[in-house]
């Protein structure tokens, strides 16, 4: 009788043992659920010059993950930030310059100031057909020209300011050029796209836009002439999760992918700088 009574105290111990290290293997799984593979929807607010390499990164990004579909929206990088802030839900913002990033970190609709993901620089562009009136930089300041950019609260339009600013201090341009050209401007846009579908149809003699917009559909309706090296600037995108996004998930998981080196690749493929510091 002893020995059954010790016999059945030692089953209770260890079945006692083993219950106990059942419950502690189940906890890794639970655990591991934030491990879990993208999916669901994600929104893209995107500054307007990305379309074209931002639309393909999502059919990437998609073609690995079959489960995930993106919305995009494209527009000059403030619009969307004002889109935020006035309640707009989306969960990456991708920025043409890190001002406006900063701006959305000030209000409070982005995790933080975001990440480097790709860089820019500016060239000027005329109709096909017109190119005996800007030959180079120094005709902008032709009377009579028609000048067309974006607003100054638009990066590419802050930056061809910054590019006409940085002009004055070197020949073959001077002081006051800067001003001769401005006086030329018959028209502010709200993104680069419409910059270039203005001078692609004509309605003005020049604009100044990123280099990667003169994209191969667009390009045999345009001259393009470069930005001196010395004057021109580089544009530095950041792109960061929307506070409070929908889909955290995945939307860092899609930060992931273009900041990756089949992301990159596609952002060069589309003529943006990657990698490296400006």
């Amino acid at each position: 009788m002893k020995l059954l009574r010790r016999l059945s105290l030692v089953l209770a111990i260890l079945s006692a043992i083993g219950i106990a290290c059942s419950s502690g293997s189940t906890s890794a799984p639970k655990g591991a659920a934030g491990d879990a593979p993208p999916g669901g929807k994600i929104t893209v607010f995107a500054a307007a010059s990305l379309n074209d390499a931002f639309r393909e990164i999502g059919k990437a990004f998609t073609a690995r993950n079959s489960t995930v579909s993106i919305d995009f929206n494209f527009a000059g990088s403030p619009t969307l930030r004002t889109q935020l802030e006035q309640g707009a839900r989306a969960d990456i913002y991708a920025s043409a310059d890190q001002a406006q990033m900063d701006l959305a970190v000030r209000s409070g609709v982005v995790a933080d100031g975001g990440q480097i993901f790709a860089r820019n620089s500016l060239v000027i562009i005329t109709p096909a057909d017109n190119h005996p009136k800007v030959a180079t930089a120094v005709d902008l300041a032709n009377p009579g020209l028609k000048l067309v950019l974006a607003n100054k609260d638009v990066p590419v339009g802050a930056y061809a300011r910054q590019v006409l600013g940085a002009m004055e201090a070197g020949p073959p341009f001077g002081s006051g050029f800067s001003a001769r050209v401005l006086r030329n401007l018959v028209s502010e846009e709200s993104d680069v796209k419409q910059v270039v579908a203005k001078v692609q149809l004509g309605e003005a003699d020049a604009g100044i836009v990123y280099r990667t917009d003169v994209t191969a559909s667009v390009a045999p309706k345009l001259t393009t002439i470069s930005v001196p090296a010395g004057f021109n600037v580089v544009a530095a995108y950041p792109l960061s999760v929307v506070k409070g996004a929908p889909n955290e998930r995945t939307a860092r998981a899609f930060v992931a992918f273009v900041l990756s080196d089949e992301g990159q690749a596609i952002l060069r493929k589309y003529g943006f700088e990657t990698g490296g510091s400006s």
